[in-house]
């Protein structure tokens, strides 16, 4: 919505500090999308005005990184644009940050200490010129993602950068130069020294921002991935009943799935990359191959790994929930009506239709429970699929019963008949809770 304000204010600032007789220009990503014809998300300025200078021209702004010279300048709360002083940086120590920055005034120093050559490009945005001190034009038109320098010195100075190749890779269906991805593959390991949360947003972004498929294929090959989710690398090889799966292993399921992802939801994403993640520990074979409780154990298993990553707690309980309760489409046409006004009940029950449906096209094909499901969402309504509650705990106590542990299961037998049709009044849930406390005493 604010692209185009926000590529104004990087023009705005851009302006002031040449006025001022600094250098500037518009600097990575942002540059690299407007060049392949994408409108970039963000807009970065990078300039030779040191941080003092920057935040003379713009008052109000917002010093976020004093160590680095990064100021934020954001006129409104929905714009922001940083704006960073060209920098050369010192050793990496703790495989993120620089132990130290020496602030420049030649860009081509600037753009040296970059991760990616298509990332390392700076621009006028006035006259479209385009310096470029490392080579990402070249590779932009090759559609190579290559590290500045030597990449084996890029990945041990930020192990994150490892990760970035593959998320770029995928979104852009760039290949990674040789010799970069071999170096991926020799430091793979290093990623387990980030943190889950650095770990977790570029997994994220890898899922939702499209190439989701082609970006695990890729954590694949390059060996990051028995390190980062080795209950996913354990898809590869197990094999499933082929009248239910004729595409093949756990890990072909799921790949197909990933590829009919086109930015979805977070927690979609993860619930088609984990929902089977029950199944290498539960596989054995009877007259045929079962995978007994996999949902169970799956949604366990994810909800230890999620956790672990530190996504949101909502975000967990949903996921858990996609895949605890995946395996219930099968049962969908045969169910009580209760129970299935209970099923389509659940919370953001549009996300646990889109998994099946991904699930039945990677798989058989066969779409019978999700269009009955659908159709019963539809024919339903929100009235007869939750009716306003016939009777509450507070209505028993006034009633004159006494607290107890009959007190639930008198309540879910009044909603119980209520969803079946079987009673439709306050006396008539009364009636019936009165019946099962009197069992139960």
């Amino acid at each position: 919505m604010f692209e185009g304000d926000r590529e104004q204010l990087a023009t705005d600032i851009i302006r002031k500090l040449r006025a001022r007789g600094h250098k500037a220009y518009l600097v990575g990503g942002c540059v690299r999308d407007r060049l392949l014809g994408i409108v970039p998300k963000d807009y970065d300025v990078s300039t030779d005005a040191r941080p003092e200078q920057i935040l003379s021209a713009f008052p109000n702004a917002q010093l976020v990184g004093a160590h680095f010279g990064v100021i934020l300048v954001a006129p409104r709360k929905e714009i922001a644009v940083e704006v960073a002083t060209f920098r050369s940086e010192g050793a990496y120590h703790d495989g993120r940050r620089p132990d130290h920055v020496q602030f420049e005034t030649d860009p081509a120093r600037d753009a040296q200490r970059r991760d990616f050559t298509i990332n390392g490009l700076m621009q006028d945005p006035e006259t479209g010129a385009v310096l470029d001190f490392v080579g990402g034009q070249q590779d932009l038109s090759a559609k190579l993602i290559r590290a500045i320098g030597d990449p084996e010195l890029r990945f041990t100075e930020d192990h994150l950068r490892m990760l970035r190749a593959v998320r770029f890779a995928a979104r852009l269906k760039f290949d990674i130069e040789a010799e970069t991805f071999r170096a991926i593959r020799r430091n793979a390991g290093l990623i387990c020294r980030i943190s889950a949360e650095r770990v977790r947003d570029e997994l994220v972004r890898i899922l939702t921002e499209g190439g989701a498929r082609r970006g695990f294929e890729l954590l694949d090959n390059s060996g990051l991935l028995d390190y980062l989710l080795p209950e996913v690398k354990a898809f590869q090889g197990v094999e499933q009943p082929p009248e239910y799966h004729p595409e093949g292993d756990v890990w072909q399921h799921v790949m197909m799935m990933l590829d009919e992802l086109s930015h979805p939801s977070n927690t979609l994403a993860w619930g088609v990359l984990l929902h089977d993640v029950g199944k290498p520990p539960t596989f054995r074979v009877a007259e045929r191959i079962r995978f007994d409780g996999h949902a169970e154990v799956g949604a366990e298993m994810a909800y230890k790994r999620l956790r672990q990553l530190k996504l949101p707690n909502d975000e967990v309980e949903h996921v858990t929930s996609l895949i605890a309760n995946h395996m219930k489409f099968k049962d969908v046409m045969n169910m009580r009506l209760s129970t299935l006004k209970r099923f389509l009940c659940l919370p953001r029950f549009e996300e646990h239709l889109e998994l099946h449906r991904l699930d039945c096209r990677a798989s058989n094909g066969r779409t019978d429970a999700y269009d009955f499901a659908k159709r019963k969402l539809n024919e339903l309504g929100k009235e007869e699929l939750k009716p306003p509650r016939l009777l509450t705990g507070r209505d028993l106590i006034d009633a004159g019963y006494s607290p107890g542990p009959s007190f639930g299961r008198a309540l879910e037998a009044v909603e119980t008949a209520q969803l079946e049709g079987e009673i439709s009044t306050r006396e008539e849930a009364l009636a019936l809770a009165d019946s099962v406390l009197r069992s139960a005493a």
